[in-house]
């Protein structure tokens, strides 16, 4: 596709997506129509503006309809989503509530909460950082291969057209940046060092050598033999033409403008009105009315009673020392690496194949779609964190995948093992996600909804679900977990440390190396994502908290009814929920059980 044409297609998805903004506004409530119609409509209304205004979204709930495009990114394209957010709250606010039924109303509040947060984004020029010291689009464009369909030959046509799409994607992404240079949103300069390598290593010599050639390097039997040699010359002109230049591009800008201009503070509070901006993300992140005065506190609180759990494990290992030194024991013995890849993935695959046995134990319910596991690529494993989950596809042709970081396997240790993959993978993330996906009944913007506290409060308390079905014995294991389940509580203080009261980045590395058994490199990589994505961090320990606490409640009404398959059962059977909708569902529960 030449520019000319790219320009062209940009042009007709403005006009499109204006037409969608003056249906939300003019259809409001159709005359005759029931209040559960009005909703329904609103719904789906809302769903279609979404997919196409992201189009990489659509492709990923399995709507190929936009797959030959690239979302728009301009200011533009972000003040008119931000008006259609109102849009759909006016017409909510028009609904009577009163003649919805249970399930609705409660469809409707997650509804009004999600725009509502999608709004305060907005307002506060969140749009403005679109990367983070770990991730965004020049991170994720390189993977796409992996996430779309390439069955047919129309399937690479689509392929094509937003590989020659991406040098305008890239620089619709400058642009924005350049504005937020202007209004003072920028990203602190010590989170942008090394940032050029994800960029470099996609700016290569000959095409063939991108991993966005790969497609192009062997064919499915689907596409016809005479079609691709004109795929392949299609690829090869889109990547030189558009994919390098685009990558070229966005180096030359951060280079020469956005770096130069990075702030030095590394706090929210430094940003145009940070400290309400780190007091909405708080809420955002927890779906909680917490201060960060409050997660500050409850952290050092969780920091203190875990301390006390490392340390009784350190005994039962027989050490003879204090915990700095067993913790520099964990970090230097040879006993707890290894020396090949294959290695660290072949001991992830024997926990996970394990735990596959006993989720029966815990789970009346378990998703149909499966699992794998890759390697982090290497062009960003050296700048992110120790693994990450990349959820299914939503029309069931894509599995999930845990992916491992392979890189500096001596800051991989065994010991951590455990806990790293069930919280990844089953009966964490996964779990979760695929039957979240798989829900019948909901409307879809709630099988895909993204709620941090629930998501990966799950995570975490997946992670102590291996005590309950052999996992752990090892005592180094056994601490290994609690020092993930520190890492979580030393979050809520470090974040909130950073963001809001004033806390060095050093002072925030120091204190997770003081109590932790992470290494000095994961903790430096992990403390530079939560200086670039504010308030995320303390959804972790919050939602675990939460999730132990209304198990523990249930436990206590119960007794011996109480029944783990069954609970588990009622906390994911919503799928992602604010953490007081979560607190009402167990409530209801137990009402009923106790019966």
């Amino acid at each position: 596709m030449r520019a000319g044409e790219v320009d062209r297609v940009c042009r007709a998805a403005v006009a499109r997506a204006l037409v969608v903004v003056c249906a939300i506004a003019a259809g409001s409530n159709v005359a005759g129509q029931s209040a559960s119609e009005q909703l329904a409509q609103l719904f789906a209304d809302e769903w279609e503006f979404r997919l196409q205004e992201d189009p990489l979204f659509a492709t990923f709930v399995g709507d190929v309809r936009y797959n030959d495009r690239l979302p728009d990114v301009t200011a533009a394209a972000q003040d008119r989503n931000a008006g259609a957010q109102r849009g759909f709250l006016a017409r909510l606010a028009e609904i009577d509530a009163q003649e919805l039924s249970p399930p609705e109303r409660i469809n409707a509040a997650i509804f009004a909460q999600l725009k509502k947060v999608e709004i305060a984004e907005h307002q506060f020029g969140s749009y403005l950082i679109p990367i983070t010291s770990r991730s965004g689009f020049h991170v994720e464009f390189p993977e796409l291969p992996k996430h779309v369909p390439l069955r047919t030959t129309k399937d690479y046509e689509n392929y094509v057209a937003r590989l020659a799409a991406f040098r305008i994607y890239a620089r619709q992404h400058a642009d924005l940046m350049r504005e937020g240079i202007r209004r003072g949103m920028v990203l602190p300069a010590v989170v942008l060092e090394g940032f050029e390598q994800p960029l470099v290593a996609i700016i290569v010599a000959q095409a063939a050598d991108s991993p966005l050639f790969q497609p192009f390097a062997e064919f499915p039997n689907a596409v016809p033999a005479a079609e691709r040699g004109r795929l392949r010359e299609a690829g090869e002109e889109a990547i030189s033409g558009s994919v390098v230049p685009g990558y070229r591009d966005f180096l030359e800008f951060m280079r020469r403008e956005y770096v130069p201009a990075a702030r030095g503070e590394i706090g929210a509070s430094a940003l145009p009105k940070g400290r309400e901006f780190y007091r909405h993300r708080v809420r955002r992140f927890t779906t909680l009315d917490l201060t960060p005065e409050q997660i500050h506190e409850t952290g050092q609180s969780e920091v203190r009673r875990i301390d006390q759990e490392m340390r009784a494990v350190i005994q039962k290992t027989g050490f003879k020392g204090d915990f700095p030194a067993f913790v520099d024991f964990l970090r230097t013995d040879p006993r707890f690496y290894v020396e090949r890849p294959e290695q660290l993935l072949k001991e992830v695959s024997l926990v996970l194949k394990r735990m596959d046995g006993e989720l029966p134990k815990l789970f009346g319910r378990l998703p149909r779609m499966p699992y794998g596991i890759r390697e982090i690529p290497s062009y960003i494993a050296p700048r992110t964190t120790t693994a990450y989950y990349s959820p299914p596809s939503g029309d069931g042709t894509r599995a999930g995948y845990y992916y491992v970081n392979t890189y500096d396997l001596k800051s991989r240790p065994l010991y951590e093992i455990e806990a790293l993959s069930l919280h990844e993978a089953v009966p964490g993330h996964h779990l979760q996600i695929a039957l979240q996906q798989e829900l019948e009944g909901l409307p879809d913007f709630r099988r895909f909804a993204d709620f941090t506290a629930f998501v990966e409060g799950w995570g975490l308390y997946a992670e102590r679900l291996g005590l309950e079905c052999g996992f752990y014995r090892d005592p180094y294991s056994d601490f290994g977990r609690l020092s993930y389940e520190m890492w979580r509580a030393c979050r809520l203080v470090v974040d909130s440390g950073m963001h809001y009261l004033g806390w060095s980045r050093e002072q925030a590395i120091r204190f997770m190396a003081e109590h932790t058994a992470l290494t000095i490199h994961n903790i430096t990589t992990e403390v530079d994502r939560y200086i670039s994505w504010p308030g995320q961090a303390v959804a972790y320990k919050t939602g675990e908290l939460k999730f132990r606490e209304l198990r523990r409640r249930a436990e206590e009404k119960l007794g011996d009814r109480f029944d783990v398959r069954q609970f588990h059962d009622v906390v994911l059977g919503s799928g992602a929920v604010p953490l007081s909708l979560l607190e009402e569902n167990v409530e209801r529960y137990t009402r009923e059980a106790a019966q």
